[in-house]
């Protein structure tokens, strides 16, 4: 470089942040009061970052938790995932889990904590499975659990990278379990793509468990195995590592009513095992049927957020608005080209637009900038909408 002269490094440039995954878990549990640690209250809680089975087995802090979420922590590294969050809050009682208004109750601080951990992909919390479960005389069936069960979708639909593996309540079955199913689809709205079910109970000799931690391994499992981005592939045909048998079986007829009520199954398969069969969501939407179309859209939407935070920072101008296209179709390319939309080519099926409409005056004195989004993931028909508001 001469002497006298000053580059100046523009930040407009196509900026790209880490690669979303959707891989890492975080699995609620609690402390139950006797074990409270010392100087511990009520909706304390304790966060503990795990990379295998035996960071926990050989922690003290298993000794604190309650034994169905160390057990589901077992079944999640048994099923090959990576990396989760085991997060367990201090409470007094069981109904402290079935409060009717969760977001003001023993786990509020745990569900703020929560939304700081953005690199998390999937939630479950399996001691729901435990509470109380009511059936009138018609078999209609009510748990406890389903005030919890609908802010969790709630937050997984916030947060919008997130998903909720759920476990149908204990003893529930056949037409009561369809139709329990049923009103927690219509009760969660718009959050019921975040969710999935999975049923039955699963079974290690005479140990009975629910579920979620093992379909939660098999979902990282499956993400990790197709990386960088393995949401593509739906977490079904998979087989269950750690069981011997399912605690119900379901032969292959009955699956195909379950599926249709949006309850996955699980199911033994000659000379392969048990099998996780059946990959959808709790959505009346067509649009999210399937788990890998609601997640595809879901992890291409914080990529590109992640991807754009920083232009927040910048002027707002026309220039401003072509390097953001400019940037947000670099990373569609990338995403095009791992197979999660459709296209014969690259951009054919996507747009993006960013723009002096979507910027108005009163959008730019508030320091933002909306980006609207137009993408057709692989597993769909229609075109979804994703819009992109930085710095609201």
């Amino acid at each position: 470089m001469r002497p006298g002269i000053l580059i100046q490094h523009s930040r407009q440039q196509t900026q790209e942040s880490e690669l979303v995954r959707g891989d890492i878990a975080a699995i609620l549990g609690v402390i139950p009061r006797r074990s409270w640690p010392r100087g511990a209250g009520q909706g304390d809680f304790i966060d503990l970052p795990l990379t295998s089975w035996r960071d926990l087995a050989e922690s003290s802090v298993r000794e604190l938790i309650d034994p169905i979420t160390v057990r589901a922590v077992r079944a999640f590294f048994a099923n090959e995932g990576e990396r989760c969050h085991l997060i367990a809050v201090c409470i007094g009682s069981e109904s402290d889990l079935a409060e009717t208004s969760p977001l003001d109750g023993a786990l509020r601080s745990t569900l703020r904590h929560l939304c700081g951990l953005e690199h998390v992909g999937l939630l479950l919390m399996p001691l729901l499975a435990y509470l109380p479960l009511e059936l009138d005389r018609l078999g209609r069936a009510t748990s406890a659990a389903e005030p919890m069960l609908l802010a969790l979708l709630e937050h997984c639909r916030e947060m919008n990278s997130r998903f909720l593996i759920i476990d149908p309540p204990r003893d529930l079955h056949e037409g009561s379990l369809i139709g329990w199913t049923s009103r927690l689809r219509d009760a969660a709205g718009p959050s019921a793509s975040h969710g999935a079910l999975y049923y039955p109970w699963l079974m290690h000799g005479d140990d009975t468990f629910p579920p979620s931690g093992s379909v939660a391994g098999i979902f990282a499992r499956t993400e990790l195995e197709h990386a960088p981005f393995g949401v593509r592939w739906p977490p079904a045909n998979q087989v269950v590592n750690g069981v011997t048998h399912p605690a119900v079986p379901v032969r292959w007829r009955e699956s195909d009513a379950l599926i249709e009520a949006h309850i996955n199954p699980i199911l033994t398969q000659p000379a392969r095992g048990v099998v996780v069969w059946g990959a959808r969501t709790l959505s009346r939407d067509p649009r999210w049927t399937y788990i890998n179309s609601r997640r595809i859209v879901s992890v291409v939407s914080e990529q590109l957020r992640r991807d754009s935070e920083w232009v927040v920072f910048e002027g707002q101008r026309p220039e401003l608005w072509e390097t953001v296209i400019r940037t947000v179709r670099a990373r569609l390319d990338m995403i095009w080209g791992a197979g999660l939309l459709s296209g014969d080519q690259a951009g054919t099926e996507y747009e993006v637009q960013c723009d002096a409409e979507l910027n108005p005056p009163e959008v730019r004195d508030a320091g933002q900038v909306h980006v609207r989004v137009l993408i057709k993931p692989i597993s769909t028909t229609e075109h979804i909408v994703v819009d992109l508001r930085l710095g609201a």
